[in-house]
C-alpha cells in the first residue's frame, strides 16, 4: 500500500476516461477544493509532465504519424516512468497530495482492451515504469462513446491521434475500464453524463470517504 511505502503521504488520486469525459475538468475542479482545505496538492498528466515526457507526447498524439500498438505502449511507459521519478514519488515522499490526468489504467483501457493486447503484457510494462506504483483512488468518469463523439467533435479543434479513432475503439476502452473497475475496488466510476457540477460533489464524496 502506498501508506506503507511513503508514511507521511497523503493521496495519489488518478483521473480516467474516454475522450470527452471531463476528467481534466473534474480534477482542476478536485485541486481547488484541495487547496481550499489547506492541502499542498501537484498535478500531473499523461503523457508528459516532465521535459522529457512532454516530447513523448508530441510524437504520441502526432495525427499524422503512424504508431503501431506496441510502440504506443512503450511510448506512454517511457513518459510515466520519467513523471513517477521527477514528479509523483518526490511530491508524495513530502507528503502532498498526487492528482494525475491518466494513468496505468489508461494504458489497460486504450493498449489492452483497446488495442487488443495482452493485458498480462501491459500490466508487466506498466509495472516496470512505476515500480509498482499505484494510486490509492481512482476516478472514473464514465461517459458513452457517442457523447465522447459528441464533445470532441464540438471543441472544433484538430483531433489527435486517439480522438481520431472510431466508434468501436472507443467503445472497447470504455468496456474495459469498467471491466478494470469491477475488479478494482479503488477505482470509482462517475456519471459523466451530469452537470460538471454534479461529477464534482459525486467525487469530493468519493474523496473524502478515502481521506477519513
Amino acid at each position: 500500500m502506498l501508506r506503507e511505502a511513503y508514511p507521511e503521504a497523503r493521496m495519489f488520486i488518478s483521473f480516467e476516461g474516454i475522450e470527452g469525459s471531463g476528467k481534466s475538468t473534474l480534477m482542476a475542479s478536485v485541486e481547488r477544493a484541495l487547496r481550499a482545505e489547506g492541502h499542498e496538492v501537484v498535478t500531473a498528466r499523461e503523457p508528459g509532465g516532465t521535459p522529457a515526457g512532454d516530447a513523448v507526447r508530441k510524437i504520441f498524439l502526432e495525427p499524422d504519424l503512424s504508431v503501431n500498438a506496441v510502440a504506443e505502449m512503450l511510448l506512454i511507459n517511457a513518459s510515466r516512468s520519467q513523471l513517477v521519478a521527477d514528479v509523483i514519488r518526490p511530491a508524495l515522499a513530502r507528503g502532498a497530495v498526487v492528482l494525475c490526468d491518466r494513468y496505468v489504467d489508461s494504458s489497460l483501457a486504450y493498449q489492452g482492451y483497446g488495442r487488443k493486447l495482452s493485458l498480462e503484457l501491459v500490466r508487466t510494462v506498466c509495472d516496470a515504469a512505476t515500480g509498482g506504483l499505484m494510486p490509492d483512488l481512482t476516478l472514473l468518469v464514465d461517459i458513452s462513446p457517442r457523447t465522447s463523439h459528441e464533445r470532441v467533435s464540438a471543441r472544433g479543434a484538430g483531433h489527435d491521434r486517439m480522438e481520431q479513432e472510431g466508434e468501436a475503439f472507443h467503445t472497447r476502452v470504455r468496456e474495459g475500464y469498467l471491466e478494470l473497475a469491477h475488479h478494482e475496488p479503488r477505482i470509482v466510476v462517475l456519471e459523466g453524463e451530469r452537470a460538471p457540477e454534479a461529477v464534482a460533489d459525486a467525487a469530493m464524496a468519493a474523496l473524502s470517504a478515502v481521506l477519513a
